[in-house]
């Protein structure tokens, strides 16, 4: 079950009940204790419930609108989005992006997976797989990771950043010496045929070096991202290998990429 579904099932259980359980909710989702701890910690942030000990509630002030609060985000914003909020974006976009991506695993890849709410999607989605090396400097992926057999999982130490849930600076850097990877995934606050990716997010230089150790870097970029330019270039155009977004993309945006070379997957 993928992240998104998780949550919402989280959400129907609170309406239904009023209050949830950490070790009932884990075994309805078939999900780790730990795993629905971090969902129901993101949802808390959210306002959409109170955590106490083992479990959670509903807020009194939302036990009619829970289901349909949604953090107040924009499209067309031109900062950078927290990833508690970057989940409400796109969110079937993404989980397909998600799905595909994944399907171009072979088992005993070795796979570094970059910050950001699409990457996170791509591991849920890899949980299922097993047989993999994971490196990630993503919180969220890697407890998603921890439950998925026969996986080697490497988390890259470093300075944790709360809006992106992941690690940066010098010593997650270093986590990457050496480290020859098959792929890379990556997402983007902005994706151009000419710019390349871009961020809001002032801790990029970590992806450049996940992007020196791969063989092919993969884009997981919904169509809205294409409308959006971050102040700092993360990767050139001609770095990224195959761009995966979903069919919203205009045909005309679809040719540049196919033309800078890129392998376009719409889904």
């Amino acid at each position: 079950m993928n992240l998104i579904l998780r949550r919402q099932k989280i959400l129907e259980q609170l309406e239904s009940h009023g209050t949830v359980e950490v070790k009932n909710l884990a075994t309805l989702l078939d999900a780790s204790e730990v795993t629905v701890r971090a969902d129901l910690r993101t949802l808390e942030q959210e306002g959409k419930l109170i955590r106490f000990f083992g479990g959670a509630q509903l807020p009194e002030s939302s036990k009619q609108t829970v289901m349909t609060a949604e953090p107040p985000v924009s499209r067309e914003l031109k900062d950078e989005v927290s990833i508690s909020s970057r989940y409400s974006i796109n969110s079937d976009e993404k989980v397909r992006i998600a799905k595909r991506a994944a399907e171009l695993v072979p088992a005993n890849a070795t796979i570094i997976l970059d910050s950001g709410s699409t990457t996170h999607l791509v591991a849920e989605e890899l949980t299922l797989r097993g047989n993999i090396t994971a490196i990630t400097n993503n919180l969220s992926a890697a407890i998603a990771l921890s439950d998925s057999p026969n996986t080697t999982l490497v988390i890259c130490g470093g300075v944790y950043r709360p809006k992106t849930q992941s690690m940066h600076g010098q010593k997650a850097e270093q986590c990457l010496d050496g480290v020859s990877a098959d792929f890379l995934f990556i997402g983007a606050d902005g994706l151009d045929p000419k710019r390349g990716i871009t961020t809001f997010n002032e801790g990029y230089n970590i992806s450049r070096v996940m992007a020196n150790c791969a063989t092919k870097i993969v884009a997981v970029v919904d169509s809205s991202k294409f409308t959006r330019a971050g102040f700092n270039q993360v990767l050139d155009i001609e770095q990224i290998d195959i761009l995966i977004t979903d069919t919203g993309i205009q045909p005309e945006t679809k040719t540049q990429f196919q033309q800078a070379g890129l392998q376009v997957i719409t889904v």
